[in-house]
């Protein structure tokens, strides 16, 4: 993975769930420079996060308005839905795009059926189902993995 470090220096964002992806990007992202805000239903999940993450944790709800707001959604250049329940990400999605005028909004996606819906609504998305059958898919027809030298 190419080292964004620097490159992400003011950006503020916000990660909604502190499960492994979530926790991973937090992490991440903190290291790259960027502020980033995570939020979790259950203290519990930051434990998760490297003892050297620089960022924020808010223990909360982030379907509620309020919660939200403390984690200065209004302010955000990028948040990311990373919950494991499709239906929470397309409502803190939704919101973050249309409420808090969020201008790049990701979300995490479980059913490939569901794709469609976030994509209608204007939020990107990625599937790990999708992304996970791809890179076999490529490493039946291509007979290796993707990066692998032959």
């Amino acid at each position: 993975m190419q080292d964004k470090k620097g490159r992400m220096n003011g950006k503020y964002i916000v990660i909604v769930g502190c499960g492994r992806l979530g926790s991973y990007l937090a992490n991440t992202l903190s290291q790259w420079g960027a502020s980033v805000v995570i939020v979790d239903l259950h203290e519990e999940s930051f434990k998760l996060l490297s003892p050297h993450f620089g960022g924020f944790r808010l223990t909360g709800d982030a379907v509620e308005s309020g919660v939200m707001r403390q984690a200065k959604l209004d302010r955000a250049d990028l948040l990311v839905a990373a919950t494991h329940d499709d239906n929470v990400n397309l409502l803190v999605a939704q919101t973050a795009l249309k409420v808090f005028k969020v201008p790049r909004v990701l979300a995490r996606v479980y059913d490939p059926r569901n794709d469609d819906i976030y994509q209608e609504l204007g939020i990107e998305t990625i599937c790990p189902i999708t992304v996970a059958a791809e890179l076999f898919l490529q490493a039946v027809t291509e007979g290796r993995l993707p990066g692998e030298e032959r």
